[in-house]
């Protein structure tokens, strides 16, 4: 029902403005069984809030539980994303130092084999320059394309031509991981945002709500309670 929840009103929350965002003050645990509660406890009232208050039933006490659950699944899918994410940051934190190692050790083989070669020398200085992941990738593809132009000297200096292969492979692995890995710290991802709005979505209508029962319920502690957070409470 969430996923359906969510699709129904995914055309809402892609129109708020990024200006309109409001970030959960809350965990979002919390922010679903107080909004669920909530529409709950108002039900009771329905007659009450419509009568005193002009309540826009339909358009937020009743929309409640659609607004809810399209923030379930948002938040579901933020959390899957960044579990994603999270991994590939592990991943490449553990496989990157043995894909450094690698553009490290082929550099010396070619300074090696191609030392009475000054214009290989020269472009193995131009591959070295540099630093950075990204750099190192582009390395690995580089000087397996070098190498793969120049075996002769290689194979001569005893050199592993399968390596040329690896450092091919090594370098596409090592840019999809470094692309997923770099997601982890963009706060501001698609599913976040999304996230984020289908939160600003269920946030106004709990507040007109809960405005429009604080004040009907004024008078009536008993009533009015059920109209307050209870996280915020806290």
């Amino acid at each position: 029902m969430s996923k359906e929840n969510f699709e129904t009103k995914l055309v809402v929350l892609n129109k708020i403005a990024n200006d309109d965002i409001k970030i959960p003050n809350m965990p979002v645990d919390n922010v679903l069984q107080e909004a669920e509660n909530l529409y709950v406890w108002a039900s009771t009232d329905k007659k009450y809030l419509i009568n005193n208050s002009g309540l826009d039933w339909a358009k937020y006490a009743k929309d409640l539980p659609i607004r809810a659950g399209a923030l379930r699944h948002a938040q579901s899918l933020w959390v899957s994303e960044r579990y994603s994410q999270e991994e590939a940051n592990k991943a490449w934190k553990e496989q990157s130092p043995k894909a450094y190692e690698l553009r490290d050790d082929l550099l010396d083989d070619y300074r090696y084999a191609f030392r009475k070669r000054p214009d290989l020398l020269g472009r193995v200085r131009e591959i070295a320059h540099g630093s950075g992941d990204a750099d190192m990738i582009q390395d690995l593809s580089d000087l397996s394309v070098l190498g793969k132009s120049n075996p002769g000297e290689l194979t001569i200096a005893k050199f592993k031509l399968a390596k040329l292969d690896l450092a091919a492979q090594l370098s596409n692995d090592m840019a999809e991981l470094l692309a997923k890995a770099n997601g982890a710290t963009q706060e501001n991802s698609l599913a976040k945002e999304i996230r984020d709005k289908a939160f600003t979505h269920l946030k106004e209508a709990v507040d007109e709500v809960r405005d429009a029962g604080k004040y009907v319920f004024k008078n009536n502690p008993e009533r009015f309670k059920g109209y307050i957070s209870k996280y915020n409470r806290k």
